[in-house]
């Protein structure tokens, strides 16, 4: 079992940055994959950006490549999304997800909203 909080959401004006955070117990979190999702008000909600157990590997979607950044810190527990040059189109919950094998954790989701 593994709990996941994410925080980190704020209002930011266009072309600004956040750091999102998502905080994990229960569990080793070198043990899953992390991914972060997103959903916009009425859209389904879609992956935005991935990274392997160790922290080698990672993925970003098309839409946020060069701008997102995805971390880990797992002696800490923690995963990580640095979001820069941020658009209104960016504007969605957050979700960290945690997955390892048919298991897989959700967060309850930080809000960003992008706007002047």
């Amino acid at each position: 079992q593994v709990q996941l909080v994410e925080s980190g959401g704020a209002l930011v004006a266009p072309g600004g940055s956040l750091r999102l955070s998502c905080a994990a117990s229960g569990s080793a979190l070198s043990e899953f994959i992390l991914t972060w999702y997103r959903q916009a008000p009425g859209k389904e909600r879609e992956w935005v950006a991935v990274i392997g157990r160790t922290g080698v590997y990672k993925n970003y979607a098309e839409s946020v490549k060069g701008r997102f950044t995805i971390s880990r810190d797992n002696d800490k527990h923690y995963g990580y999304l640095d979001l820069v040059s941020l658009q209104p189109e960016d504007t969605a919950a957050y979700y960290c997800n945690a997955k390892k094998g048919a298991l897989q954790y959700w967060g309850q989701g930080t809000q960003v909203t992008v706007s002047s």
